[in-house]
């Protein structure tokens, strides 16, 4: 199968022309959290203020893939795993392309993000935490599935019978408890302007 691929990278517009054109780098903001953190708003509201302002940004939610990309995928930590794995994949192809990605994935463990960053790479992987306790994200609760995990209806939740391994030492770390949408998208929108500014 191999022997039949012939990758035309070489051949593309080169990532510092698409780059200089854009205005900025290229690279990956990595939201993880649990379910109900706040990812999706918080990634919304600063793709919104980054698009404003002339970057050339992109988005990539948990249940916007799982809806296509990975539509076949389960929760079990085998097809999570899978799952960041082709979103990482669309990623580094997006940042190559010189755009700034904003990823929304709860990403459990700290190996499947690990992985992420292995294939996307150090330099283009910002680690973001989206931190907000359990508790919290059970009393919001917006899609209703933490109650149906704790009533069995759902097995294999996140930070119910599935484990969330935090991050060590996050690019940000956003205390959402403390802060509104607007003052967490602000920081978010801050560091990434910065992380990819010439």
């Amino acid at each position: 199968m191999a022997d039949n691929i012939h990758p035309v990278f070489d051949r593309m517009v080169p990532r510092e022309e698409r780059e200089a054109r854009n205005g900025h780098r290229g690279g990956v903001f990595w939201l993880t959290g649990l379910s109900g953190s706040g990812k999706s708003t918080i990634a919304t509201a600063a793709e919104r203020q980054l698009f404003e302002q002339a970057t050339r940004v992109v988005l990539l939610d948990g249940d916007n893939i799982r809806s296509g990309l990975c539509n076949n995928l389960g929760f079990s930590l085998e097809d999570r795993r899978e799952n960041i794995r082709r979103i990482a994949e669309v990623a580094k192809l997006f940042a190559a392309s010189g755009a700034v990605v904003i990823c929304s994935f709860v990403s459990p463990t700290r190996d499947i993000r690990s992985m992420a960053r292995e294939i996307i790479g150090g330099a283009d992987f910002h680690e973001v935490f989206i931190n907000t306790p359990l508790e919290t994200c059970e009393a919001r609760d917006v899609k209703g599935l933490y109650a149906k995990a704790r009533r069995g209806e759902i097995k294999g939740f996140t930070g119910i019978d599935s484990p969330y391994e935090p991050p060590i030492n996050p690019m940000l770390d956003l205390r959402t408890e403390k802060l509104s949408v607007a003052e967490a998208a602000n920081q978010l929108v801050a560091v990434t302007k910065k992380a990819t500014s010439f």
